[in-house]
């Protein structure tokens, strides 16, 4: 490769105002300066070429250790657009197929179970069984807590204090495997049958441990020797790799004092993270325990590829019309509860096709998605436009006006001319 993480392209000649473009780096330093967020790091780029790359910010307040374009990110749900990568693999090798039954590969998924509309507190078996495409659409129709009814809650309280959904009388949550985590979840009853409703990540863990059945080998392996190897994302994993500590920063989350003023406090400190301290044994491939580990370079040549169809420089990862398979419609009409209307889920990814919603100041076709710490990147096919945008904040929307990723696509878009 010749620069890193792609060329460096002159914002001119690729079609930007280069003084529009010079708008989005102040932009940041604000929210870094109000402390509604430790750090921003982004990177723009056009037609494969870097235009705007940016650190601002800390790694933690309490060292004031400067943020770098190096710096590692918990990327939580952004995890979701690799896993997608790694199952299409696996299809285009004949492994696997979208379609195929959760149960071909873990058998306790096979005589499930649904709740009855007309009496809840009755079962009656499945419509069809649950597919590796359900678990990738979000569209399993497993319960979470949410949508389950109390008695349900008494009659599998014992699971669900296992899977850490209902906590336990003494407060004590056992940690348990993903492996465990699934066989739990096979014996619960879903809320509609499968592909009926939309129900976010559940399916992921399931995923997770499908893929591990399929290839026979940990799932850090496989996405490394298979994804991160051949894209030269060499920072990237799902844990911290050896000497990589002193680039990795702290997670926050907002919460109100006792005057009502919200302001970012620590939940989880570098070197106290089970990504440096492990067990290194559980690979969130939906974004569990922080999903992966990742540089903003690194993940834009992830998005690269996905924006060439499916290949970086030498390296093929995909084939062209598998891409497009993986940002395809596979939700139809079904309202998406985090985008709201405008949306449909891919196999990994959420893609704009823009109806029924004021439109956003982006092309129809654009696809990514984001994760629970606050990072986002998204892909527009008919710009040949990706961005990324990086922070560690857990539910960042409840700080006030804490609209960095909205300003930063905004800007973005503003400076095309």
């Amino acid at each position: 490769m010749t620069d890193y993480p792609m060329p460096q392209g002159d914002a001119a000649a690729l079609g930007f105002d280069p003084e529009r473009l010079a708008l989005i780096g102040p932009a940041m330093q604000e929210f870094v300066d109000d402390r509604r967020v430790p750090n921003l790091v982004t990177l723009l780029a056009r037609q494969g070429q870097v235009v705007h790359m940016e650190a601002r910010g800390v790694l933690d307040f309490d060292t004031g250790k400067p943020v770098g374009l190096d710096s590692l990110f918990r990327m939580y749900s952004n995890t979701k657009p690799v896993a997608g990568v790694a199952t299409l693999i696996l299809t285009e090798r004949g492994v696997l197929t979208p379609d195929d039954p959760v149960s071909k590969f873990l058998p306790e998924f096979a005589d499930q179970r649904v709740m009855r509309t007309d009496e809840p507190m009755l079962t009656e078996p499945v419509k069809r069984p649950m597919t590796v495409r359900d678990c990738l659409t979000n569209t399993t129709s497993l319960m979470s807590p949410a949508m389950m009814p109390n008695f349900w809650r008494q009659q599998y309280r014992a699971e669900l204090e296992a899977l850490g959904w209902v906590r336990p009388a003494d407060g004590a949550v056992e940690p348990i495997s993903n492996r465990e985590r699934v066989r739990i979840l096979a014996g619960l009853p879903l809320a509609a049958h499968p592909g009926e409703r939309f129900v976010y990540h559940v399916g992921y863990p399931i995923l997770g441990a499908v893929l591990e059945e399929a290839v026979d080998e940990p799932l850090d392996v496989f996405f490394r020797e298979n994804i991160f190897a051949p894209l030269g994302m060499n920072d990237t994993d799902f844990y911290l790799k050896e000497g990589a500590l002193p680039r990795f920063g702290a997670n926050y989350a907002p919460q109100a004092d006792d005057e009502g003023i919200v302001r970012l406090v620590c939940v989880e400190k570098a070197d106290a993270s089970e990504k440096h301290v492990g067990p290194r044994t559980e690979f969130g491939v939906g974004g569990d325990a922080g999903g992966i580990l990742t540089t903003v370079g690194d993940y834009a040549r992830f998005g690269q590829m996905l924006l060439n169809g499916g290949e970086l420089e030498a390296a093929r990862i995909l084939g062209r019309k598998t891409v497009d398979l993986m940002i395809g419609n596979h939700t139809g009409d079904m309202l998406i509860p985090m985008t709201g209307p405008g949306f449909h889920w891919g196999l990994g990814v959420a893609n704009y096709h823009g109806r029924d919603r004021f439109p956003l100041i982006r092309s129809v076709g654009t696809y990514g998605w984001g994760g629970a710490a606050g990072t986002t990147y998204f892909a527009d096919p008919a710009e040949e436009l990706l961005g990324v945008c990086l922070t560690q904040v857990l539910t960042h929307g409840t700080m006030p006006n804490n609209n960095y990723q909205e300003t930063f696509q905004r800007l973005a878009y503003q400076a095309l001319v």
